[in-house]
């Protein structure tokens, strides 16, 4: 019995010490990151399928690296541009006319997001915020088109943040080639 009065608080110190030493050790250890390695194959992961195994593009191609959802941020990125586009001309550049590039407005910043025609172009996810400033539904995380609106002066703190957060993911990622010069003008 006094053993085990002995070992709990023995136990308890041990935990306390080793889960943050093991959580610092997989977070900043390369070998143990989150990879396409770790990752379960499909078939492994729905074991009563009745359909035959289908390997993933990364098993069937090891050397490929699978896509990610993400993209990184760019060092490429050209000098941002100031050059006026009013909400009107900012419509011309939704996708729909192969030959333009296709814009998105944040907070009045414009930026070219032709290289993600998969996400942005017509048709797809987010094409509502293409050739206009939707600054209200990245705000709230809706892509509702009654949503995509450039005056966000009605989201509280926490939708702020994120439309802050959005206008430096975009920033980060993404060519700025203008400002529109008639949109609300709106006090962070």
């Amino acid at each position: 019995m006094l053993s085990i009065a002995i070992s709990v608080p023995f136990l308890q110190y041990a935990l306390i010490l080793l889960l943050p030493a093991s959580y610092l050790l997989y977070r900043f250890s390369p070998s143990l990151s989150l990879t396409s390695s770790l990752r379960l194959p499909t078939w492994l992961s729905s074991p009563f399928s009745s359909q035959q195994p289908q390997p993933t593009p990364a098993e069937s191609d090891p050397k490929k690296p699978l896509k990610s959802i993400m993209q990184a941020p760019r060092d490429d990125l050209a000098p941002p541009k100031d050059d006026p586009y009013t909400t009107e001309e900012l419509k011309q550049y939704d996708g729909t006319d192969a030959s333009k590039p296709i814009l998105v407005a944040i907070k009045g910043t414009i930026f070219d997001v032709s290289s993600k025609k998969d996400v942005y172009g017509p048709g797809r996810s987010y094409s509502i915020f293409a050739g206009k400033d939707g600054s209200r539904g990245l705000g709230m995380s809706s892509l509702k088109p009654e949503d995509a609106l450039a005056d966000y002066s009605t989201l509280d703190e926490k939708d702020k943040k994120v439309l802050d957060d959005w206008h430096a993911f975009f920033t980060k990622r993404y060519n700025v080639v203008g400002k529109v010069s008639d949109g609300p003008v709106v006090d962070n």
